[in-house]
């Protein structure tokens, strides 16, 4: 992991290829070897959780791009909330399981 202050960086997140990661924290700007996740096993719970926060993510992302629905989660809300986190809220409030 390397810390840099390089300007052309600054607010600059995310992979480059699948080998370098650059992260932004409150001290600056890091740039890191892509983790290597191969060899984790994920429990059945684990499957379940990321196949149901998917579906939440589509839903949400389907209230988002249609116009009138938007509006009317904005409506809603407060001031400075997200429409999209709402809509995931909601999904998961709908689907107790």
């Amino acid at each position: 992991m390397a810390r840099t202050k390089n300007p052309l960086l600054q607010g600059v997140r995310g992979k480059i290829g699948d080998q370098l990661v650059i992260k932004q924290y409150s001290y600056g700007t890091v740039i890191s070897a892509m983790p290597d996740m191969s060899k984790v096993k994920k429990s059945r719970l684990q499957e379940i959780e990321q196949q149901k926060f998917a579906k939440a993510v589509v839903y949400a992302k389907d209230i988002s791009r249609n116009p009138v629905k938007k509006a009317a989660y904005a409506k809603k809300l407060k001031k400075g909330k997200s429409v999209y986190h709402a809509a995931i809220q909601e999904y998961y409030r709908k689907n107790k399981s």
